[in-house]
């Protein structure tokens, strides 16, 4: 335990500044591997942690997602489910919260260092943002969606960011304010030819949408929109989604995926 509150609190001391990170073209990794909340798993660091995301960036993955919530006092943070620590986030103050560490020593990140972490030295991995739905209306989904992206613009880190979520109206709020950003769709219940038509460039379903529904891979590749499949752990399964030419495949198991991407190669 003292090795991993070393470690965290390490990775809180190299979180940079603006001044700090280099804006170079982004060429991203040319692998279809999205390490599904960092590349955690293999090292047993926590979820959602800025070690798992150091380590999906290290390891070359083409993306990293993570989930973002918005705190009672509208702290923007990262972690999967509605509570933390067995406190409801969306009804408990940042400061409450980060007074429970993760595992590894790390307090609870915050957007804004996830996204400094995410941009430093990094020119191979896109930080894929999921936008949690809100338990509190449609309102406050708006003003979540709002923030999120005045955020990720004030940092200049729309060239590394893909925006998915499972909220259908968050997707058409994101489409309002950044029309051209990288979006993808996840709940898994419109056609291809509804997000196309809706201007959402992909979908991100979970892999028994696709069996359900195997008509819609060639129908989303015929109209051009982005293929990803979540959470996609078994060799097997992989194997199959690679066959058939997906652009990402969101995993937990990204060490086994890189290596599955660079034998096909």
């Amino acid at each position: 335990m003292k090795q991993w509150m070393v470690f965290g609190i390490a990775a809180l001391m190299a979180i940079p500044s603006m001044a700090q990170i280099k804006k170079k073209p982004m060429q991203f990794a040319d692998n279809n591997v999205v390490a599904h909340r960092g590349a955690f798993k293999a090292n047993g660091f926590p979820e959602n942690s800025i070690a798992s995301l150091q380590e999906a960036i290290r390891l070359g993955c083409t993306g990293s997602e993570f989930d973002v919530r918005m705190t009672a006092d509208d702290s923007l943070i990262i972690n999967h489910d509605e509570h933390y620590n067995k406190l409801l986030i969306e009804e408990t103050t940042y400061t409450a919260l980060q007074q429970f560490p993760l595992s590894n020593g790390e307090k609870l990140p915050t957007l804004r260092e996830y996204l400094l972490t995410g941009m430093k030295a990094n020119n191979t991995t896109r930080l894929v943002l999921e936008i949690k739905p809100s338990g509190m209306g449609k309102e406050r989904a708006v003003k979540i969606v709002d923030a999120v992206v005045a955020l990720v613009k004030s940092l200049r880190a729309e060239p590394y960011v893909v925006y998915i979520s499972f909220d259908y109206n968050m997707m058409l709020r994101l489409k309002q304010l950044v029309p051209y950003a990288p979006m993808q769709y996840l709940e898994g219940d419109k056609s291809p030819a509804q997000l196309k038509a809706d201007g959402i460039m992909g979908l991100d379903y979970h892999f028994s949408v696709f069996e359900k529904h195997p008509e819609w891979i060639a129908e989303a590749k015929k109209l051009g929109l982005v293929l990803n499949a979540w959470t996609v752990n078994e060799s097997a399964k992989m194997d199959e989604l690679i066959q058939s030419n997906f652009d990402f495949i969101t995993t937990n198991e990204p060490e086994l995926l890189l290596n599955k991407s660079k034998q096909r190669k």
